[in-house]
């Protein structure tokens, strides 16, 4: 087991306590010397997973103290995923294009448009840690964001449309896996037929209006997330026979 499988596990590990309620907000974690112990594995490990914690917002260093639960580490059912963890300057864009089109009949469905709409549509590669991880391909509506330029779509589109004044509610989100096409693996420098996932994503802001729709090809990518039991969901399973 590489070391950043090992650095995941303590991490997810201690997440999964959390969840558990065995730490609760303001609770003080285990020493590092004491987690090495607990988990077998190097104080060095124990760091860089008690890092990737701090960067994901379950806990805080409070110095002289030590690590502790944050109180805001349940607001989501995302626990995290490949790309979160990545802070924003190790993430860049090349886009390969940016250009207004004539809302399809499925696109006008999706963001609820009228005849003769305009969409926004770009075409970007992600790039981590100086990787192609990533094609992504976005339609927004027009109308909510007039100045759109290729410049903002270099960077974080999300921190635009805060920016912009609207307020993000959430994002209805869809994983699939598929195999790469030879023009997305050239795009991704790897080979054609490697299995990625194919992501859904449709953002939604406060006003219910729906003001993004991308479809993103992943490469290397992972995800956690909690979810509630749902009884009625297993009822129908049972009964729908």
């Amino acid at each position: 087991m590489r070391e950043l499988k090992k650095k995941d596990f303590i991490a997810e590990n201690i997440i999964g306590k959390i969840y558990q309620n065995k730490y609760i907000a303001g609770d003080k974690l285990p020493t590092e010397r004491e987690l090495a112990e607990k988990y077998g594995l190097s104080r060095d490990t124990v760091r860089k997973a008690l890092k990737k914690l701090i960067d994901l917002n379950f806990i805080e260093t409070i110095q002289g103290k030590g690590n502790f639960v944050k109180d805001s580490t349940k607001a989501s059912s995302l626990i995290y995923n490949s790309l979160i963890e990545k802070s924003f300057k190790n993430i860049s864009s090349d886009v390969l294009y940016l250009k207004k089109i004539l809302a399809t009949k499925e696109m006008k469905k999706i963001f609820d448009l009228d005849d003769e709409s305009f969409l926004w549509e770009y075409k970007r590669i992600r790039i981590v840690d100086y990787r192609k991880i990533q094609i992504e391909l976005t339609r927004v509506p027009e109308y909510l964001f007039p100045d759109l330029d290729i410049e903002i779509v270099k960077g974080s589109f999300h921190s635009y449309v805060i920016e912009r004044g609207y307020k993000i509610s959430h994002f209805i989100t869809s994983y699939s896996a598929i195999n790469l096409e030879k023009d997305d693996a050239e795009l991704l420098n790897t080979k054609k037929g490697k299995a990625v996932m194919m992501i859904k994503n449709r953002g939604i802001l406060e006003s219910s209006i729906v003001f993004e729709y991308s479809e993103l090809i992943s490469d290397d990518y992972s995800c956690s997330y909690i979810s509630s039991f749902n009884s009625n969901l297993l009822k129908f399973r049972k009964n729908n026979k």
